[in-house]
């Protein structure tokens, strides 16, 4: 029997593949026929979207047992997987090039890059005195692949990391004991995944316990962040904010966070470093071995 393999061609292209399986090579789903699309029995989808939303492609999938993500974060595909489809993500392809992110987004907040910037621009030699990420107690909430790779960084830089994560273990805090903890922070970094639990997790009360001149730094979701509390709470000047993430997302051109002056914005860019093609080839040739060849699969979301 034929097996059916949807995937980028970028991907695809250099894998050998037993003459018993079909691959079609797609970086947009859209593109594709009723037919093709209902015929996959494994189907990656595209890391940069498709001309049709993620529901609609899934729905039009009538055989696939198997759905990979080039994502780590899987919460915007797996409301539209069936139960009897194996979903699967990207875990731990983009753990350097987003905590490297975290870390540099501390950073320019610190030492007030967006000051050095305009003087550039202005082309004028200043000088001035800015803060250093040594020596900070860094709240570090999620502590997964990326919060790990995170943490490893910023001891580097001489800073006292104080994990978090959903339960407590070993060297880790227990998200509950987020309100002893967020006083003493002089940076508070968002690694989490989006899930009922964390939706508002920052919200007016969290952020007001913040201590002065303390930075939030967001490299998880927007919706982890109460927006209109946190623009609240910067538009008093008494924090900063470091986002890769917002909510809305993409951001308005006409939303308020864009003029703030105490705010970094990135445009979700995490994950987009030039190791990625390289290590989700790998990851993905990884497990079209063991599915071809009948092994479990890794990375498989529990629903």
């Amino acid at each position: 029997m034929t097996r059916h393999i949807i995937a980028p061609d970028w991907i695809a292209n250099d894998y050998e593949f037993p003459n018993d399986v079909q691959v079609t090579e797609c970086d947009d789903l859209g593109e594709l026929s009723l037919d093709v699309i209902a015929d996959a029995d494994f189907v990656i989808l595209p890391y940069e979207g498709s001309s049709i939303s993620i529901d609609e492609a899934i729905s039009r999938m009538s055989k696939v047992q198997v759905i990979q993500t080039l994502t780590a974060g899987f919460d915007n595909v797996q409301p539209y997987v069936p139960a009897n489809v194996t979903l699967c993500n990207a875990a731990g392809v983009h753990d350097d090039a987003t905590s490297e992110l975290a870390v540099l987004l501390t950073l320019s907040v610190l030492r007030d890059m967006p000051r050095s910037f305009k003087a550039q621009q202005d082309r004028h030699w200043e000088t001035y005195f800015a803060r250093s990420l040594a020596d900070k107690t860094v709240l570090l909430i999620g502590y997964g692949n990326v919060g790990k790779a995170a943490e490893k960084r910023l001891l580097g830089f001489g800073c006292r990391v104080i994990p978090v994560a959903k339960t407590a273990r070993d060297h880790v805090h227990a998200i509950s004991e987020l309100p002893d903890l967020i006083p003493s922070a002089d940076v508070v970094m968002l690694i989490v995944p989006n899930n009922p639990g964390t939706v508002n997790l920052v919200d007016a009360k969290f952020l007001a316990s913040m201590k002065d001149d303390s930075v939030l730094v967001n490299v998880a979701r927007g919706v982890v962040v109460d927006t209109d509390a946190l623009v609240a709470e910067l538009q008093t000047g008494r924090i900063s904010a470091a986002l890769d993430v917002t909510e809305p997302e993409p951001l308005p051109a006409d939303h308020v966070l864009w003029s703030l002056p105490n705010v970094i914005i990135t445009s979700h860019n995490g994950g987009e470093g030039d190791v990625f093609w390289e290590r989700a080839r790998t990851r993905i040739h990884s497990q079209f071995d063991l599915w071809l060849s009948g092994q479990p699969l890794e990375c498989v979301i529990t629903p």
